[in-house]
């Protein structure tokens, strides 16, 4: 039997928690046509021991999101990422990065994609703290905001049903106001309790915004072709300001304490932050 057809199945606890099954119907799917080896490791340090024990087996991460920067994290901090090809199985809520790599939906498809499909090398950005990135950086955090304001506007007060002033009409019209405000939609989060940023955005060494210009948001994708697209939305006073676009090898992003979200965590607060892309760093196994 061939390497390719000797899998280590890490599956990560959080899938096995959330949805049993689906981790079932993967694992059936690979062992009727591979010998695969089981790996459950308990958290972090055991999954970490766990893909450095692979040996010849080729990875096969059954997980979310998470569980797949993970692996990633981890083989690029061991510096063997360039000699693994790395495979996913997208089990649990959050698959939004595993789908925009081309990841197949659904357990039977994604195991299938791992038997038949193909690496293809894809871009990293890496930080310069060792962290990495394989989808979008995002500066500020997508969401913190947004989640404050519906918590805020969806949070109405309870009053017990034996109240003795249930039946006062002051009562019911203060109930139905509040059953008003929780049922409007919720505000974008570049509305609620968020100021534009000051901080200076270089990219490849070249100032696109300095400190005397607020911006609203920085994103930056990995991209293709070992340059990462990078957009800086400046803060506008009446008409919206034209972002501004660039490709280049490395981002530094500097000023005042800032947070950002590398796909699904957030980093910081930090002063600085240089990120630099590294040109088919990694491998990742897709359908043909």
């Amino acid at each position: 039997m061939s390497a390719r057809d000797q899998l280590l199945v890490v599956i990560d606890p959080v899938a096995r928690r959330t949805d049993g099954e689906s981790v079932r119907i993967a694992k059936d799917v690979l062992s009727a046509s591979a010998a695969i080896r089981v790996c459950l490791p308990d958290g972090p340090e055991d999954f970490t021991k766990a893909l450095a024990r692979r040996g010849a087996r080729r990875l096969v991460v059954i997980g979310d999101d998470r569980a797949l920067l993970r692996a990633v994290g981890v083989l690029h901090r061991e510096r063997d990422l360039a000699g693994c090809v790395l495979s996913v199985v997208p089990v649990g809520a959050a698959q939004t990065l595993a789908r925009g790599l081309g990841v197949p939906v659904g357990a039977v498809a994604a195991a299938r994609a791992v038997l038949e499909g193909t690496e293809r090398r894809l871009d990293l950005l890496v930080d310069d703290s060792d962290g990495v990135v394989l989808g979008d950086l995002r500066i500020p955090p997508v969401g913190a905001t947004a989640a404050a304001a519906d918590a805020a506007v969806g949070a109405a007060p309870r009053v017990p049903a034996g109240a003795p002033d249930a039946g006062h009409a002051w009562l019911r019209t203060c109930q139905s106001f509040v059953r008003t405000l929780a049922a409007l939609p919720s505000r974008p989060a570049s509305v609620v309790g968020r100021s534009p940023a000051r901080l200076r955005i270089e990219a490849d060494g070249v100032t696109l915004v300095d400190l005397d210009q607020p911006v609203e948001t920085v994103h930056v994708t990995a991209g293709h072709g070992g340059l990462a697209q990078v957009e800086v939305r400046p803060a506008s006073v009446g008409a919206e300001a034209a972002p501004l676009r660039v490709r280049a090898r490395t981002v530094t992003v500097s000023g005042t304490d800032f947070r950002y979200r590398a796909d699904a965590v957030v980093g910081g607060p930090v002063r600085t932050r240089t990120w630099t892309v590294h040109p088919r760093a990694w491998g990742l196994t897709l359908p043909r």
